[in-house]
């Protein structure tokens, strides 16, 4: 059985350029096939596990969203001070309890989801594409159910409605948010119009979407 922790951890920090796409890409077309990359998590958010990681994020941007903090003086803050990781507490929205495995293989695995379904935001892939995504899994050194369970979430196509409903919660939603900005760089219309499209179908309020991008984009100084 594929560790969800471990293989969120791995593809969030895999890749010399960083992040998802700098991880599974080469350079053909494409956000998985080309020299964009996406955010890479710093070593001190990783140290907590993919899943935490994320949680983590999320549990901060909300943090900042509840208590109404003005944009203005979030950006004068980030940009005094290296941006804090507080852990997430365990059995919290954000993170299942250690002892509920399957709650948090489960939302490993929607996050994997989430992560595909973004970097594909920018256009399909054909089969020669498709098989150099495959050959580059092979070189990230996964144990082979890690491996196996990813090659098979690539070729499945891209069920947004699904991962739309598996947000069982706001805080599920955040993370889902949070897992596509960590997957692409966000500089095409393409992508922009799926975030957007993704914020609005999480029913994530559009103060709060600014805060979950914030958190990403200050991944760059950890």
């Amino acid at each position: 059985m594929a560790d969800m922790n471990k293989l969120l951890g791995q593809l969030l920090g895999s890749g010399a350029a960083g992040g998802f796409a700098g991880g599974l890409a080469g350079g053909l077309a494409g956000n998985l096939l080309s020299s964009k990359s996406g955010r890479k998590m710093g070593k001190k958010a990783l140290k907590m596990g993919g899943i935490a990681a994320v949680g983590a994020l999320a549990y901060a941007a909300y943090q900042r969203y509840s208590a109404g903090t003005p944009a203005g003086e979030q950006v004068a803050a980030s940009q005094s001070k290296e941006p804090e990781f507080v852990p997430v507490p365990e059995g919290s929205p954000f993170l299942p309890a250690k002892e509920d495995s399957a709650g948090q293989e489960a939302l490993g695995l929607l996050l994997v989801r989430a992560m595909i379904a973004a970097a594909r935001s920018d256009g399909r892939l054909d089969a020669q594409e498709s098989q150099a995504i495959f050959q580059r899994i092979e070189s990230l050194g996964l144990d082979p159910e890690s491996q196996s369970l990813l090659v098979a979430e690539m070729g499945r196509p891209v069920d947004i409605d699904a991962i739309v409903n598996s947000a069982t919660s706001p805080e599920v939603a955040a993370e889902i948010y949070i897992a596509s900005l960590l997957a692409i760089d966000v500089d095409t219309a393409a992508e922009q119009s799926y975030l957007a499209m993704l914020a609005a179908r999480l029913n994530i309020p559009p103060d709060l979407a600014a805060e979950l991008r914030r958190q990403v984009e200050a991944q760059a100084t950890l």
